[in-house]
């Protein structure tokens, strides 16, 4: 794809590729029937094909090219697994080794081209996967996994190894997953477990162990893709075939590094389209984890804050620890929608339910208060002297008779409520293996979601590994951390996919009539002046003050006249970038005399510093409002991206931004404005006026437009500040900086 680190496929291959690999273009979007090859203003794809991944989870025949069943070799452990595995899904296995009559009583082939029959699957247990791939394209083989280590991971050499290797791939026609991958798609998965399962795609084989290790608890997992170094399948293709099969609840990912940006967005999206819930473990935050990740899979791993932002964008659920990930999984997969947002905590101890309602409120979570009827019923059965309006304190739960359940009915049958969460913070039998069981048999008779902190440390109770593991309708977690985590992003989602519309959809095809005026501005490798950078802004419809650019003290007071004081003087120079700094700016000037005697000193000064200047602005003073920035850089990842934040001269400092990727619409350039820390300002404060929100959005969505259209010939922009004025009043760009590429 465009923009991908492993090389652009031509519209010609990829259509071939769908031909050869049967996959299939994305489904008609909004009655529009979809095309693979859509590509947007900036050149990369809109929609994304969905391979057909059936025979590679469920092939009739597999080939093992270098099998073996000599006692001591790697190889024959593996070769006995797969057999072991073809036996359970019901492929029949071809050995292929050059000397060998049979494996394990199966004879063999010398070579790919002597099989019998065209099988789906190849796995190579071969050092160099190369030659062998060459083959495969003969045979026509669909499918094929090579285990090989020693490539991009090892650094430049193997790089260069695994883009031989993906271009070798990329002719032949048919699919490849790794190379430096494992045996974890060939892994023995339950198939008595109820309800929807979690499909998981890891990086790293080991990392996936705790949620494939779920299905002991009653977790149901349908899939598992180790993608390794991803010279061809990667994380996005497995996203976009999951997000289609009925079976998957969720989709769980442990990432070390995208190969392409969009194509991870394209997934992504296809989620999101269909309410399918991913939950990702995404290293690399620090400089350290971004450094061992690129020299694990050889990827590039991106700015985090970009990919973050990218991610929520998306919907996709960001955790940080791999018990996270699988909690969170495990109740995005099995939970049904939120009737209601409100959580309600049922406790048998008044400490832990105000300890546990302390930390759902910090981490967001809605605790409603109970109604007056609502509590008058509940004290039917609960003491007057216990509280009971959220959390609701038993002051013990019930054993010898029906009361337990009554209340726990009761609680969810209040509209207010969508989740209710009991946590228990240690066995107390008898008392809390009734509890358990009530919650069980209440779960099991409501749509809505009903959650169980255990809190012992053994684990080995009764109530939890029987009771409470037992059903599939009550969410178990171990932490009052993990619960809160799922919960929150259980309800998020909810709130995502209920109002979610692709921004693909809208994204624009063709150039504007702005980007002719634009592109006459570029000056490849150069830095515009603020001046022309003010003018390409103008060409996107980006209010900039009065100014005019003047080269002598003369006209300096001519174009202060035309203005109309007071003014601002500023130098404009192609190279200059901090003009404060270099006390190259002047505001609030009065007369011709002040405007004379600034225009001279700030040439002085410019000859003092070397700085080569095309003139002197004599710019408009704008009245204050709320000082923004907005601003344009290209990620290596996922292209041009757009910041949003609070602006002047203390931007650096106060760090208080928020990033999107193009495309995006109105509601994700409000969304932008609501994560920063310092958003009451634009709502006034002091007594200060309200800010003209609808100016700074429209502000965001052109500069976006901007980014699309000119990506590649503008490298970055910074408008700042941003001058919002009072609502109603617009915003205006005081000073711009534009860098082409």
């Amino acid at each position: 794809m465009l923009g991908s680190t492993h090389g652009t496929l031509t519209t010609d291959s990829r259509r071939a590729r769908v031909i050869a690999c049967g996959e299939q273009p994305a489904p008609a979007v909004h009655g529009r029937p979809a095309e693979a090859d859509d590509l947007d203003v900036s050149g990369r794809p809109l929609y994304a094909t969905v391979p057909d991944l059936d025979r590679f989870f469920r092939p009739e025949s597999v080939a093992v090219v270098g099998a073996s069943d000599a006692e001591g070799r790697p190889n024959t452990g593996i070769t006995r697994q797969l057999l072991a595995w073809a036996e359970r899904v019901g492929a029949r296995i071809h050995p292929v080794h050059p000397t060998r009559e049979a494996v394990f009583g199966i004879p063999c082939v010398a070579s790919v081209a002597d099989l019998p029959e065209q099988v789906d699957l190849a796995v190579l247990l071969v050092a160099d996967p190369l030659p062998v791939v060459e083959e495969l394209a003969e045979s026509k083989v669909r499918f094929a996994v090579a285990f090989a280590s020693g490539f991009a991971e090892t650094g430049v050499r193997g790089a260069a190894a695994q883009a031989r290797l993906a271009a070798a791939v990329e002719r032949s026609g048919l699919r490849l997953l790794g190379p430096n991958t494992n045996l974890n798609a060939f892994e023995e998965f339950r198939e008595d477990l109820p309800g929807p399962a979690i499909a998981l795609i890891t990086q790293s084989g080991h990392q996936g162990r705790p949620v494939f290790t779920m299905q002991e608890l009653g977790v149901r997992l349908s899939h598992w893709a180790p993608t390794g170094n991803e010279a061809d399948l990667e994380t996005a293709d497995f996203i976009s075939y999951f997000a289609e099969r009925p079976e998957v609840g969720a989709i769980a990912c442990y990432v070390e590094g995208l190969k392409d940006g969009r194509s991870f967005l394209l997934a992504a999206d296809r989620a999101a389209r269909r309410g399918v819930p991913v939950v990702a473990v995404k290293v690399g935050r620090t400089e350290t984890g971004a450094r061992t990740a690129a020299s694990h899979t050889g990827k590039l791993t991106g700015a985090d804050a970009v990919v973050d932002a990218a991610m929520r964008q998306y919907g996709v659920i960001r955790v940080d620890g791999l018990d996270e990930l699988q909690d969170t999984a495990a109740l995005l997969a099995r939970a049904r929608p939120p009737a209601a947002d409100g959580v309600v905590v049922y406790s048998i101890s008044g400490g832990t339910g105000a300890h546990f309602s302390d930390l759902a409120t910090e981490a967001g979570l809605r605790l409603p208060r109970l109604s007056d009827a609502k509590q008058a019923e509940l004290h039917q059965w609960i003491p007057e002297y216990l509280d009971v309006a959220n959390p609701v304190d038993n002051g013990g739960h019930p054993v010898g008779d029906w009361r337990g359940r009554r209340i726990i009915d009761a609680i969810l049958a209040d509209p207010s409520v969508g989740v209710l969460i009991c946590p228990i913070t240690g066995p107390f039998p008898p008392m809390s293996d009734r509890l358990a069981q009530d919650l069980v048999d209440a779960a099991e008779r409501t749509d809505k979601l009903v959650c169980v902190v255990w809190g012992s440390p053994l684990g080995t109770e009764s109530a939890y590994r029987d009771t409470l593991l037992g059903s599939s309708r009550v969410a178990t977690f171990r932490t009052f951390a993990n619960c809160i985590t799922a919960v929150r992003a259980h309800l998020d989602h909810a709130r995502f996919t209920a109002g979610y519309r692709s921004p693909f959809d809208e994204a624009p095809r063709t150039a504007s009539p702005s980007y002719r005026k634009a592109e006459a501005l570029m000056r490849p490798g150069r830095q515009l002046s603020e001046h022309a950078a003010k003018q390409l802004l103008r060409a996107y419809g980006i209010r900039v003050p009065r100014e005019q650019l003047v080269t002598s003290a003369a006209a300096s007071v001519r174009a202060a006249g035309l203005v109309g004081y007071p003014v601002v003087m500023k130098a404009s120079g192609a190279q200059l970038a901090h003009k404060t700094e270099l006390g190259l700016v002047r505001v609030g000037l009065t007369s011709a005399s002040q405007v004379r005697d600034t225009y001279r000193e700030l040439t002085d000064i410019a000859r003092y510093e070397d700085v080569r200047l095309d003139g002197v602005l004599v710019c408009q003073m704008v009245e204050p409002g709320v000082e923004m920035v907005v601003g344009v850089t290209h990620d290596a990842l996922f292209g041009p991206t757009v910041t949003v934040g609070l602006g002047g001269v203390l931007v650096e400092v106060l760090r208080d931004t928020a990033v999107r990727v193009p495309p995006f619409g109105e509601d994700q350039a409000r969304g932008m404005l609501d994560e920063l820390r310092g958003r009451a300002l634009l709502d006034g404060v002091r007594r200060r006026p309200p800010a003209d929100l609808d100016a700074l959005v429209e502000v965001v969505l052109r500069v976006q437009r901007m980014a699309l259209e000119l990506d590649g010939e503008l490298a970055e922009l910074d408008i700042n500040p941003l001058m919002v004025l009072p609502r109603g009043q617009g915003a205006v760009a005081l000073d711009a900086l534009a860098v082409c590429r």
